[in-house]
């Protein structure tokens, strides 16, 4: 038990706000050091004359920063901060033992919030005003769309400055595409099991929705010429390249026969390529092979960090006119400021660094996925987000679901990627990245697949 108890006089108001900040900064002045013992929360607060919620609330701050931690029956404890991997800070606000599999982010660790304060102090010295007091081009300034011309040949495709957009993210551009190229009554095909995002985009707008059949690979093509002869659809999404939530990944082949059914037709497709470069020896976009009729999208959300909403939509000259006016109606422009810091990171090639770590990381990540799951059902791909888990006979994905929240293990069903008229195929995504801690991304998975062994039982039922 360590002696180190903070002065009540040094503490202000709010007080678990400068309880936090006088332990962080013991900490780093080595005060108190890795490993060490803190007080535990009814001592301190009985030596500080205070609550216990309210100490309570200052070790939250500090485990949400990553300078402490706790385990059952041995207390609160300093973390060793220069530890190799260890996170900076913690994102959940959810109870502790919460293994939330759901939520699809990419991995993170201190590399990330080095990279960022780097950037955000350069720009604090560096920054052209017109970035914060124009609110023009609505396209985007030319600058962030150059750069983007550089970012895109690390996706696949080539492209011109003059034909870029600046988004706040894909589900901006995929708002400001689909409003571009459809009206209300029109049809838009996908995948069978498709984004959650294409299928409440098309339910606000007003459009028809229909699946097209797949396998492994993708959308088949044959089906696609069929449907699009019988029903004159007007737009194909696709996410051909580590596709969310089933994670295949098409063959150069087959994206080029889509793009010519696509040319036969008259038929736009807008493209949804999130993860930009990190998966490696991939096709190159659809896009490239019918760049008349596409509409590529990518963003820096899933290959660097969550919160850098930022990203570029690539369109046909025809398109870009309507394209340019839904993105004043949906937002007037993206964000210059954010677009910079993103500029920045291509330039200086933080962002590529960024990505190949991901890509190294997902890729551990998928390696334990493997092994857990071994001899279950189950698709994946070494540079994606998320796994494909089919579930055996006597599951179904919703009541799977409930029953892993049970222990205490959140996953996502499959009903928000059905397409309308799609069969329920009984399979689950789990997110390889929204656990940070291998040892309890292991344990998730190993909850997981010892719920599946195990014969399915009712839940209780409560009255209310």
């Amino acid at each position: 038990m360590t002696n180190w108890v903070p002065s009540r006089d040094s503490l202000s108001s709010p007080i678990h706000l400068s309880l936090a900040s006088i332990i962080a900064s013991a900490i780093e002045a080595g005060s108190l050091s890795p490993g060490q013992k803190l007080p535990p929360h009814r001592k301190l607060a009985d030596d500080l004359g205070l609550s216990v919620n309210t100490v309570s609330k200052a070790y939250d701050i500090l485990r949400r920063q990553t300078l402490i931690d706790g385990q059952i029956g041995r207390g609160s404890y300093v973390i060793d901060t220069a530890k190799s991997g260890e996170q900076p800070f913690k994102l959940e606000s959810e109870p502790r033992n919460l293994l939330d599999m759901s939520i699809s982010r990419p991995l993170f660790n201190r590399l990330h919030i080095d990279a960022m304060h780097s950037t955000l102090k350069a720009m604090q010295h560096e920054l052209d005003p017109v970035l914060y007091l124009s609110t023009r081009p609505n396209a985007g300034h030319k600058t962030h769309r150059k750069t983007g011309v550089k970012w895109l040949s690390h996706c696949g495709l080539q492209t011109r400055a003059e034909s870029v957009l600046m988004t706040n993210g894909v589900s901006h551009g995929l708002s400001t595409a689909m409003s571009a190229i459809l009206r209300p009554g029109d049809i838009v095909l996908s995948d069978m099991i498709t984004h959650h995002l294409l299928i409440s985009t098309v339910a606000y707008f007003g459009y028809r929705h229909i699946g097209v059949e797949a396998d492994e690979y993708g959308i088949l093509p044959d089906v696609l010429e069929r449907i699009c002869s019988e029903c004159s659809p007007k737009a194909l999404y696709l996410l051909p390249s580590l596709a969310n939530p089933n994670v295949h990944m098409m063959p150069e082949g087959r994206r080029r026969q889509i793009a010519g059914i696509a040319r036969r037709h008259g038929l736009h497709i807008i493209e949804n390529d999130p993860f930009g470069p990190v998966a490696v020896s991939r096709p190159p976009p659809i896009s490239s092979f019918a760049p008349e009729l596409s509409v590529y999208l990518t963003t820096f959300t899933k290959c660097t960090v969550s919160g850098l909403r930022a990203g570029y939509a690539v369109a046909p000259d025809h398109l870009l006119p309507a394209m340019t006016a839904r993105l004043i109606v949906f937002g007037w422009m993206a964000t210059p400021l954010i677009c910079e810091l993103a500029s920045r990171w291509v330039e200086d090639g933080t962002a590529m660094a960024l990505a190949e770590w991901q890509r190294g990381e997902i890729g551990n990540r998928y390696q334990i996925a493997k092994q857990e799951l071994a001899g279950f059902q189950w698709r994946g791909h070494p540079s994606g987000l998320h796994i494909w888990l089919q579930l055996p006979p006597g599951w179904d994905s919703n009541s799977f679901v409930a029953h892993a929240r049970e222990l205490n293990v959140a996953v996502s069903p499959e009903s928000p990627f059905l397409s309308p008229k799609a069969a329920p195929t009984n399979a689950v995504r789990i997110s390889l990245g929204s656990i940070r801690e291998t040892d309890r991304f292991r344990q998730a998975l190993r909850l997981l697949t010892g719920l599946i062994l195990r014969p399915r039982e009712p839940l209780p039922q409560f009255a209310i």
